[in-house]
């Protein structure tokens, strides 16, 4: 992936993808808007879920080792993995242990992250993903663009496009005379997923919330896919980000109140999946995700990230995600939240991940619609603070701290630019400034400072 900057610049070139992402994501925050007004109490809550998560954040290990107690004590299997490599080559030996070659899956953030479905691929088992979105994408040979809509980039002639060139190849072929109908697209991912339901013996999952006074785990979904994928294989691997801990079932009410608003703008999820250690008969595996984020926590700015319950919710109300939509920031998690998740996760080795906290304009909308108040803007900033600078820019940094640092500097750098501002360009600035005023004006140059005005007027 190309930095930012360039994938931005390409992705706002497709006029199609602008009016996708424009109408959906409007339509998201109208609804997200009307659920919240109705909530009297919608500030205190959204403070107390950032309490929770923080306290988590504070006792990760304590609360981790009471997950791995509980599962085990319900007759689950708990793994560690440190990072994508190792989650992977567990998620495979597990599959391949019980000699089968397919699994259907929930939609997961965390096994996207690691790329999980790739790794099966190299070993041979194939992946079936149910959530209606996430099987356009796989039918489509794409890739997520949205936390919660991986196929906001798509409208409904596309997805037709898609099911019936596609869908052949992975079983089923789409039904003939499928228009672009909702709810016949919807049908005929219903016909091609229900085969893979009954006879998939092996389903992998995320979750939304692991409870860790029982080891029991949570996923909020609203198609119904996700309960057949928890209930019906003979095996259930769920791979969970460490993060995603609450400590008692009375956090998780409140957070079942939170979620749903900031993510479908709806007042209740319509499927709440909850499981301890799998359903009667069913062999259980629970994969515990670092991947980066003990590193993350070391961060005592950047560590809020971690509190992200994947709403969605900053993605929908971003002007620089709205025009370029998700694939222009080369990961899993777009948007805003990718934005200071991502280069944490990753590490700013690469140009794209150095160049993504700068994917914002710092308009601070993304804070305010955040159920577990993130600052993201803060973050942004603190990154940006952290990553490496272009030359020209440390030297001009320097030179504003050596004027800033005495008043009498400051004065006369004042002078002498009034002095000079016939000079100035009123438009363009030459040389390294002209990439500056390419979309803005030079601000004029006062005839006078704010201090020469207070002494002329003997204030």
């Amino acid at each position: 992936m190309p930095a930012f900057p360039r994938a931005a610049e390409e992705a706002v070139q497709d006029s199609q993808l602008r009016f996708n992402l424009r109408k959906a994501t409007h339509t998201i925050r109208g609804r997200r808007a009307a659920v919240v007004d109705e909530v009297p109490d919608w500030a205190a809550m959204r403070a107390a879920g950032k309490v929770v998560k923080d306290d988590v954040l504070r006792n990760l290990e304590r609360y981790l080792l009471q997950v791995e107690e509980a599962v085990t004590r319900a007759g689950g299997h708990v793994h560690w993995a440190a990072d994508a490599a190792e989650a992977n080559a567990i998620v495979t030996r597990l599959v391949e242990d019980t000699g089968h070659r397919e699994v259907v899956k929930v939609k997961s953030m965390a096994t996207q992250e690691i790329g999980l479905n790739e790794a099966l691929a190299q070993a041979g088992i194939t992946a079936y993903e149910t959530d209606l979105a996430e099987l356009i994408v796989q039918l489509g040979d794409d890739l997520p663009s949205h936390i919660l809509v991986p196929a906001i980039h798509r409208n409904r002639s596309e997805i037709r496009e898609i099911f019936q060139e596609n869908m052949a190849r992975w079983g089923r072929p789409a039904p003939d005379g499928l228009t672009d109908e909702p709810a016949t697209l919807a049908d005929a991912a219903r016909l091609h997923l229900r085969e893979r339901f009954l006879s998939t013996k092996v389903g992998i999952s995320g979750a939304n919330f692991v409870i860790a006074e029982t080891g029991t785990l949570v996923v909020l979904e609203s198609e119904g896919n996700g309960r057949m994928c928890l209930t019906l294989p003979e095996t259930l691997i769920s791979v969970v980000g460490i993060e995603k801990v609450l400590p008692t079932w009375r956090d998780l009410d409140l957070f079942l109140r939170l979620l749903p608003r900031s993510s479908t703008g709806e007042r209740m999820n319509p499927y709440t999946s909850t499981w301890t250690a799998g359903v009667e008969g069913q062999e259980f595996h629970l994969v515990l995700l670092d991947n980066g984020r003990t590193r993350v926590l070391a961060d005592e700015v950047g560590r809020q990230a971690l509190r992200c319950i994947r709403c969605s919710a900053c993605l929908n109300v971003c002007p620089v995600y709205e025009r370029v939509g998700g694939h222009a920031y080369g990961s899993v998690y777009p948007g805003p939240i990718g934005a200071i998740l991502t280069p944490q996760l990753r590490g700013t080795a690469s140009e794209l991940d150095a160049s993504l906290p700068y994917a914002s304009s710092l308009c601070g909308a993304c804070y305010d619609v955040c159920p577990v108040a993130i600052d993201i803007p803060e973050v942004l900033v603190h990154l940006r603070a952290r990553g490496p600078h272009p030359a020209g820019e440390r030297a001009g940094m320097r030179a504003a701290g050596w004027v800033f640092s005495r008043a009498s500097r400051l004065r006369g750098v004042q002078r002498v630019m009034s002095r000079m501002r016939r000079f100035v360009p009123r438009r363009w600035l030459p040389g390294p400034g002209s990439a500056w005023t390419q979309t803005r004006d030079v601000p004029a140059v006062p005839a006078e400072s704010f201090r020469e005005w207070w002494e002329r007027e003997g204030r």
